[in-house]
């Protein structure tokens, strides 16, 4: 799945195909122009999700980004059609792109795994559903969680629940699950602690506006990044307002690579041109031999051509061993 130098940058097609098959594929090929190593699509019927029912828990929804509209009736806008999706699994991978998608129930599972995906995607809502886990696990296929609404027992639960099944290849993301969310609410200093915490690879599933935060995930050491991708915003839709456009995922993803570049790896070492650019001691005037040294005539200067400045202290007051022209550096032989 993934490269252990390379962030896997995912390209989230959710509902802005918007039941037009020709634009979704338009989608998909402006993601592999824009970089992105895989798309993600949600393998669902409205039925996958809520009950088409008026009463308070699945009437309209009371606030938010979509205040008013029945649950049942976003999700039917926002479903992409089961006969699709073999086929945009198959244009993708002739872009080179990974193809993969999230199931919401038992079927949308075994729906995915005849089209032989790669890797299973569990969304936020969907952590506490643990025979939905239990089902995506029992397909031996690297899973990606999202916590957007997760408490530790809930991640803790997924995760041994994954790994009963002979699942080890699990990736937690960072999530907020707002829309869009604010900057305030995304705590990335969460990444490095799961890292530490559930023992497993840790990335971010981004719903903030802009590239900042993703990169700034990557810094903390996430090593994937998933985001909303839209031909253009103006085209409208449930997740448009908070999708990215092709030159905003673009740049998001050069920002990307160029801080996996600078992260690099822990080190310490020096080399001797490094070296070479620090201080050594060196004599100030001539100093025949047999004369002490002085502050008055050793000092520190660049470049590190002789005797370190750590012995400064060391050598005042002792004599000369050899005649010292001025601006020759002291060796280890006058100690």
């Amino acid at each position: 799945m993934e490269n252990k130098n390379k962030v896997f940058i995912i390209a989230e097609l959710s509902a802005n195909h918007k039941h037009d098959f020709d634009l979704a594929k338009r989608t998909i090929k402006a993601m592999a122009e824009s970089g992105a190593d895989a798309v993600k699509v949600q393998t669902y019927t409205p039925d996958s999700l809520v009950m088409d029912c008026d009463n308070k828990y699945f009437g309209p929804i009371p606030s938010g980004l979509w205040k008013g509209i029945k649950r049942y009736d976003l999700y039917k806008e926002g479903a992409m059609p089961y006969e699709w999706q073999p086929l945009l699994k198959e244009y993708a991978e002739s872009l080179g792109l990974i193809f993969f998608s999230t199931p919401f129930d038992l079927e949308g599972v075994d729906f995915l795994e005849s089209m032989s995906i790669s890797i299973f995607k569990l969304a936020s809502f969907e952590i506490n559903d643990i025979p939905l886990i239990k089902k995506i696990a029992q397909q031996h296929k690297p899973v990606i969680m999202s916590t957007g609404v997760a408490g530790l027992e809930d991640i803790e639960l997924a995760i041994n629940t994954c790994r009963k099944e002979g699942v080890f290849d699990i990736t937690l993301l960072k999530c907020t699950s707002e829309y869009p969310a604010p900057y305030e609410h995304v705590n990335l200093m969460t990444i490095p602690d799961m890292k530490k915490r559930f023992g497993v690879k840790v990335g971010l599933s981004d719903h903030t506006m802009g590239s900042v935060v993703p990169v700034a995930a990557v810094a903390l050491g996430a090593t994937v990044v998933e985001k909303h991708f839209i031909l253009s915003r103006s085209q409208g839709g449930p997740d448009s307002s908070f999708s990215m456009e092709p030159a905003e995922f673009k740049t998001m993803v050069d920002e990307i690579r160029i801080v996996e570049k600078a992260l690099g790896e822990v080190t310490y070492e020096l080399d001797e041109v490094k070296k070479g650019k620090r201080r050594a001691l060196y004599a100030t005037k001539d100093i025949a031999e047999g004369e002490l040294f002085s502050k008055d005539n050793i000092r520190s200067f660049r470049p590190s051509a002789g005797l370190s400045p750590k012995y400064y202290e060391e050598l005042l007051g002792k004599a000369a061993k050899r005649f010292i022209k001025r601006g020759d550096p002291l060796q280890e032989t006058d100690l």
